[in-house]
């Protein structure tokens, strides 16, 4: 007769299914730690006290503005249906949404380039609506928890990381005060062909195992036609500062 097999030993033929031949069955649970950095007129980060980290987020929107192309349909005299050759879709860009709930001119600096309004002391107390600024932009960076295999066999927690590194044209939209909670809506475009490289940051576990896990940036960049990506990482996101001032962007490594 045949043994039972092990536990976590798969018999011999077994096929895999959906999640383990990905990953494993992640669930998106909410929203945790947005951070976003001012790029220059290239993309390229900014070095310096250029980015702002915040909790304080109630969603992030990313709607896809495609080029639908024309579909060539071949079609005889009498009506018959010879071929069709179908368009092939550009993606143009991400229509982007941010709603966040902080008052913060440290934050409206770096995702509008408006001018800034300071105190008799020098500090930054508030900001102009003035023409939207079209060079530029930032890189908005998200984390989110997961729910299902959430962490490693290591323990190491487990969250899905989002990066959209070139965004413009960005303006505060619609804005409402009243008796009611107050929402800030930031809407703009994401564009591709930056210099954001692998980033600035250390986001990833660029060690192999089974060594100790190692911060790094991003393994690899992305290509000059990507206006998103998102992956799971290990490394946990960055903590807002406690005076809500300004996160300092690193100096890329040569």
């Amino acid at each position: 007769m045949l043994g039972r097999v092990p536990r976590g030993v798969k018999p011999l033929g077994h096929r895999p299914n959906t999640c383990e031949a990905i990953i494993s069955c992640d669930l998106i649970a909410n929203l945790d730690v947005v951070r976003a950095t001012r790029v220059d007129n290239c993309g390229l980060p900014i070095p310096g006290e250029n980015a702002f980290v915040s909790e304080c987020v109630a969603s992030v929107a990313m709607n896809p503005n495609v080029d639908v192309a024309d579909d060539v349909i071949y079609r005889a005299a009498n009506g018959t249906l010879c071929g069709v050759k179908r368009g092939c879709p550009t993606l143009l860009g991400y229509d982007l949404e941010f709603n966040f709930f902080q008052v913060s001119p440290q934050l409206t600096s770096v995702l509008t380039n408006q001018p800034e309004v300071l105190d008799a002391g020098g500090e930054l107390v508030g900001f102009d609506d003035c023409a939207i600024q079209c060079a530029g932009g930032f890189a908005l960076e998200f984390w989110a928890e997961l729910v299902g295999q959430n962490c490693t066999e290591t323990g190491q927690q487990r969250y899905l990381y989002v990066l959209l590194p070139w965004i413009s044209n960005a303006y505060i939209s619609d804005l409402s005060i009243g008796n009611e909670a107050v929402t800030f809506q930031l809407v703009g475009n994401s564009k591709a062909g930056g210099q954001w490289g692998v980033g600035p940051y250390d986001v990833v576990d660029v060690s192999v195992p089974p060594a100790a896990p190692v911060a790094g940036p991003m393994l690899t960049p992305l290509g000059d036609t990507c206006h998103r990506r998102m992956q799971i990482t290990t490394i946990a996101p960055p903590v807002p500062d406690p005076l809500c001032d300004f996160a300092t962007v690193p100096t890329p490594t040569p």
